[in-house]
């Protein structure tokens, strides 16, 4: 089993983790409200960071599957040398957006946010261990397009 395919294991099994996590504190949350009376104050605030946990983890698993909205009306188009060199630029101009929004960014958010000594309200965790999931995806999509890159130079 390769590195890739390692990766692709255990990104799939984290994201299966932190669902079945949110699923849970949900349905505590439901729990707590309707049958109890008394809210629970954490699991709003949970449910949030996971979905975000999630949808910025999912992206870079989708991006590592080929499984990501893409338009494909120019390159179904074109002949076969220009649809390689457009699938290459493609994958550049990506490689430089994560690189500049997901992992400067949000290495510069997690950073500002640990200095300020910024917490969660209810849970009191710091804010950079929620951010902090930015520039780890931003560097697992960098990581799967530079192998595409390398894949479509063969």
């Amino acid at each position: 089993m390769g590195f890739r395919a390692r990766l692709d294991t255990i990104l799939s099994r984290t994201l299966v983790l932190i669902m079945s996590v949110m699923v849970v504190n949900v349905l505590w949350q439901v729990f707590t409200r309707y049958v109890t009376g008394d809210p629970s104050a954490f699991t709003d605030e949970l449910a949030r960071y996971l979905m975000i946990w999630i949808g910025v983890l999912g992206a870079a698993y989708v991006s590592g599957q080929h499984l990501h909205v893409a338009i494909d009306i120019l390159p179904s188009r074109a002949k076969p040398k220009t649809r390689i060199k457009l699938k290459m630029l493609v994958t550049i101009l990506i490689i430089l957006f994560v690189f500049v929004a997901f992992v400067l960014g949000g290495s510069r958010l997690v950073y500002i946010s640990y200095i300020l000594g910024q917490h969660s309200p209810a849970l009191q965790i710091p804010l950079a261990m929620v951010y902090f999931i930015l520039p780890i995806s931003g560097l697992l999509i960098m990581y799967y397009k530079i192998a595409d890159l390398i894949k479509l130079r063969s």
